[in-house]
């Protein structure tokens, strides 16, 4: 590889590097836990409502086989 390709790659390296750093600082100054954001998403939502229904439903099963054996 020729020395200008080479100076090229590792000027393209810095930048991404120096990208990749600023968006690292930004999330570390952020105050607020990550999953804080996260939480109620799925209020009101029926689909989820259902899959918890269905959880309920499958642990229910389980807890009666084991307790039958």
């Amino acid at each position: 590889m020729s020395q200008s390709k080479m100076e090229l790659r590792i000027t393209a390296l810095e930048r991404e590097l120096e990208a990749l750093k600023s968006k690292f600082e930004k999330i570390e100054r952020d105050k607020e836990p990550w999953w804080k954001k996260r939480v109620g998403i799925f209020a009101n939502d029926p689909a989820h409502e259902e899959a918890m229904r269905l959880g309920r439903e499958w642990r229910k099963a389980q807890r009666e086989d084991y307790d039958q054996e």
